[in-house]
């Protein structure tokens, strides 16, 4: 679409203004392009300004754009956004870049070892499309929603969590992140301290400190968060919320030990505070990992737990529906907040998330996604252990979408990330997961969103000669 587009931009100086283009027909047969991809690239003309369309009559150059309107001063405004350190609080800085590296797509010809969502190959789109298409003839499904959500998929998601977890006691969010943001926003004041693992999702770390809260670190290990430690910070600092993801952890890849399920649990029942479990990847198991254990929710009767849970990760990055589990008071300042910030989640979504999870379609999606990943996962850890054995690779997890190699001591991540790229990958630099000093250099791999194990295998020959680069410098 992008080339077409580019291929009429250049036509245009041919025509006069308001000269009629060639049919949509034509072009077809011209450029041999769908028609779906000619009314994508002639749809990117008029948002340019470039072409207007009228219906029946056709497409046509658009007059020439009116002249820009001279620049303001927007120097006042670096007064106005720092106002916060005159006020004794916390400064609200909101850092997006350790969340756009894993959203953003690399350039062309750059294999993507970055990313954070599946390749379009293991998204269900099939099914997908499928179930927006039923859900969009359900009666109702374009009315307004009920606030909390739909009944049917709040009891889904309800049974999803097991336990005790009812139905009245979730409400379904605008993918995993918006529900996150609206739970650090209803536990911790602005200024307050929250606890986070360490390393951690850095789309978290942004979202607390936009917020205006204090992340402060609690090491993990392969078991999950580390107890006595995770005491001693509660006790330290008088935080009141820790966040933390007990399953298949971004981006170490580990499990909180069962052992260590009550304790943690424990230790925040008698610290006065809330756990938030993101439980993101619950549905990105591998073939080979075996019986999961339940969400932390499920084994929580005093509401210490709110749970976040979402379609997303197993789906496409478009399908954001998840939900917010949480008992007692707090559920209703959940859904005080979650109404404020964005009113309901579009009811097409939820009616169409609902026909999906509900098809014979989606247990097929699970099993053949968790094989896929472990083929991918076990594709480049060996090619790894083969090609660069200077990368430890301390614990390979069962579940998830990537790696956590620990890099040679000295080494530096960016540097080495920066060279990837030039090599023609790209990596995730590991000092975004940490909320204050690494102990050691790392970079995240990722292996769902490429297209398949030879992309894999490309992408670690290439990223062998960044390390050839950086490793071993020349004189």
């Amino acid at each position: 679409m992008a080339e077409l587009a580019e291929q009429l931009r250049r036509d245009l100086d041919r025509y006069s203004e308001g000269g009629k283009l060639p049919s949509s027909r034509t072009l077809v047969e011209r450029f041999r392009v769908s028609p779906v991809t000619v009314s994508r690239a002639l749809a990117q003309l008029v948002a340019e300004g470039l072409v207007v369309t009228r219906p029946g009559a056709g497409a046509f150059k658009a007059p020439p754009r009116a002249a820009a309107e001279p620049t303001g001063d927007t120097s006042w405004q670096e007064v106005a956004l720092s106002a916060d350190g005159a006020l004794d609080v916390v400064p609200r800085t909101v850092d997006a870049s350790g969340v756009t590296v894993c959203l953003a797509a690399p350039p062309p010809g750059v294999l993507e070892l970055s990313g954070g969502y599946l390749h379009a190959s293991l998204e269900p789109e099939r099914a997908m499309a499928a179930a927006l298409a039923r859900a969009g003839r359900r009666p109702g499904a374009w009315g307004r929603p009920p606030l909390e959500g739909l009944p049917e998929l709040r009891e889904w998601f309800a049974r999803d969590i097991g336990g005790a977890v009812t139905a009245a006691e979730v409400l379904i969010a605008s993918g995993g992140q918006s529900a996150l943001a609206t739970a650090l926003r209803a536990l911790a004041p602005p200024g307050a301290p929250v606890l986070v693992e360490s390393p951690t999702y850095p789309g978290m770390l942004a979202i607390a400190r936009a917020a205006g809260l204090r992340p402060v670190p609690v090491p993990v290990d392969p078991d999950g968060v580390r107890p006595a430690l995770l005491a001693d910070a509660f006790k330290a600092t008088g935080a009141r919320v820790l966040v933390c993801q007990p399953l298949f952890q971004n981006p170490t890849g580990a499990v909180l030990a069962p052992d260590r399920r009550a304790e943690v649990l424990g230790i925040a029942r008698r610290a006065g505070a809330f756990v938030i479990e993101d439980d993101f990847v619950r549905r990105l198991v591998h073939a080979d990992a075996g019986p999961l254990p339940r969400p932390l929710a499920a084994d929580d009767p005093d509401g210490v737990v709110v749970h976040v849970g979402s379609l997303t990760k197993a789906t496409s990055p478009s399908f954001r529906v998840a939900a917010l589990a949480a008992r007692g008071p707090v559920l209703e300042r959940l859904r005080a907040i979650q109404i404020v910030d964005t009113f309901f989640v579009p009811r097409p979504l939820q009616e169409a998330a609902l026909e999906l999870v509900g098809s014979p379609a989606w247990p097929r999606h699970l099993r053949n996604l968790a094989a896929e990943l472990k083929t991918r996962r076990d594709t480049l850890t060996g090619a790894l252990a083969h090609q660069i054995p200077e990368l430890a690779l301390p614990h390979i997890p069962s579940g998830g979408y990537h790696l956590w190699p620990r890099l040679p001591e000295g080494t530096d991540d960016v540097t080495l990330t920066a060279a990837a790229l030039r090599a023609g990958v790209a990596i995730t630099p590991g000092r975004p997961y940490f909320s204050a000093e690494a102990p050691a250099a790392h970079v995240r791999l990722s292996f769902a969103a490429v297209a398949g194990t030879g992309e894999i295998l490309e992408g670690v020959r290439r990223l062998r000669a960044a390390c050839d680069e950086v490793l071993r410098p020349g004189p």
